[in-house]
């Protein structure tokens, strides 16, 4: 995991925590969160370019979610900002690349019992189960 993921996550997490009715300004996570200003604008390009997020604009302006926390799993997130969740791509579901280890299959056997792990423990995590 990157701090993309990370910020992206703490982020996230420090919205669910306000209240969805009415929007809070990307200053106040970032203060709430640690996460640079500009990083955070950055991230939050992508999560609303994805649909996780909304903005409105104004001078009560700032981030709403576009979906309920309770939707967006930990995993989706990961996978937005870092790609697979997959030790090697030899073994990922969504970024699968032919690598060196494909041909040793108890070692390929290992990385895919690690993926899965990784997987089913990040999509049953959602937004809302962390706040």
């Amino acid at each position: 995991m990157t701090t993309k993921s990370e910020y992206s996550l703490l982020l996230l997490l420090a919205l669910a925590r306000k209240s969805n009715e009415f929007p809070v300004d990307l200053e106040t996570l970032c203060e709430e969160t640690g996460a640079p200003l500009k990083y955070a604008e950055h991230l939050f390009s992508a999560l609303k370019s994805h649909n996780v997020v909304k903005s409105k604009r104004g001078p009560k302006g700032g981030y709403l979610f576009a979906r309920t926390p309770a939707s967006i799993s930990v995993a989706e997130i990961i996978r937005l900002m870092d790609g697979a969740l997959a030790p090697t791509e030899a073994v990922s579901k969504y970024f699968y690349t032919e690598t060196p280890i494909y041909k040793e299959k108890k070692l390929l056997k290992v990385f895919q019992d690690i993926r899965d792990y990784i997987s089913n423990t990040l999509e049953g995590l959602t937004i809302e189960d962390l706040k």
